[in-house]
């Protein structure tokens, strides 16, 4: 398992207790308490670095080659799952995976960004940054949601969406911006959950929804650190302090209203527990949902106009910084 620096306290006490394990299983010896003990205290101090991670970390976690992708939560969300491809269009681009499945008793459409798990899945899926002709399934499933009156769900983890010269010589901003009408429009329950990386106008792309799930240690920001300092400083290498001034972690966009809910992660992170991390997803999914589709379907769209509108809406003078933004 990959170990950030920040982790090496932890990794060393948990070495420990495996060595006491061992030792303990050769021996014949009892050394029981004495595990418990040191298990208490990595749980402990687990906590206490994971509750107090700076934005550098976090997006250090959000990147971990083990963090679960979305194939990894399928078999804990969705039955049926049936995969759809192709932009009819062009072609298909992997570094999205959509298709219909059932969640919980209802058949939803499903539309996800898709790392790969190691370097030959990774090229495969171009890194999770979506083409032009990922968007155009996505948009192409999304608006077949719409026709068939099922509630929609996005799965955003990219770093950003392709930046190639093919991938503008298709129209990236073209797909990029019919998704966003799109999803602003529909007027069925339309809910995005960010599970690892929330980049720029890639990760924006399937987050205009009625609600903004994000997991604990994800993030969601207008540009990743280091392209962020790269601008600002041309030196990469001030990413963590760029990190701190874009403000970009789930706590922070809670708070400036940009994210619905928090979802809480494992202890340690959702790599550290795949099953968790699904259960904690799904219940958060289930209860919004329930929610959404008590509703109905023009109000659901006008609360979401409101919404998105009202993002950015700052005090200056005698204008309320929570004042109801109106249609224009």
């Amino acid at each position: 398992m990959l170990l950030f620096d920040f982790e090496k306290p932890l990794f060393e006490l948990e070495k420990k207790i495996a060595e006491l394990k061992k030792f303990s299983a050769e021996k014949g010896i009892d050394l029981g308490n004495e595990v418990r003990t040191l298990e208490l205290r990595a749980d402990e101090l687990k906590g206490k670095i994971y509750d107090h991670l700076e934005p550098w970390q976090c997006a250090q976690v959000a990147r971990h080659p083990e963090r679960p992708n979305f194939f990894d939560y399928v078999p804990y969300l969705f039955e049926d799952f049936i995969e759809l491809r192709g932009d009819r269009h062009y072609a298909d681009d992997r570094s999205i995976a959509a298709g219909i499945a059932v969640f919980q008793g209802t058949p939803v459409t499903v539309v996800a960004q898709v790392k790969g798990k190691d370097t030959k899945e990774n090229l495969q899926r171009n890194f999770g940054m979506p083409h032009p002709e990922g968007y155009r399934k996505a948009l192409r499933l999304m608006e077949q949601a719409e026709k068939f009156r099922r509630p929609i769900l996005t799965f955003i983890d990219t770093p950003g969406a392709a930046c190639d010269l093919s991938a503008e010589e298709r129209g990236q901003g073209e797909a990029i911006a019919r998704c966003l009408i799109a999803m602003a429009r529909f007027t069925v329950p339309v809910i995005s959950t960010i599970i690892g990386e929330g980049g720029s106008g890639g990760a924006l792309a399937l987050a205009a929804g009625d609600l903004l799930l994000m997991l604990e240690h994800s993030y969601f920001s207008v540009i990743a650190p280091e392209s962020c300092a790269n601008i600002l400083w041309k030196d990469v290498s001030r990413a963590r302090e760029a990190s701190t001034a874009l403000k970009y972690m789930s706590k922070d966009l809670y708070q400036l209203k940009i994210v619905d809910r928090i979802i809480k992660e494992p202890i340690g992170g959702a790599h550290r527990n795949h099953r968790q991390s699904a259960e904690s997803i799904g219940q958060a999914l289930a209860e919004e949902l329930q929610r959404l589709q008590a509703q109905d379907p023009q109000s659901l769209r006008d609360q979401r106009y409101q919404k998105i509108r009202a993002i950015g809406v700052f005090s200056e003078g005698t204008v309320n910084a929570t004042e109801t933004v109106s249609p224009t």
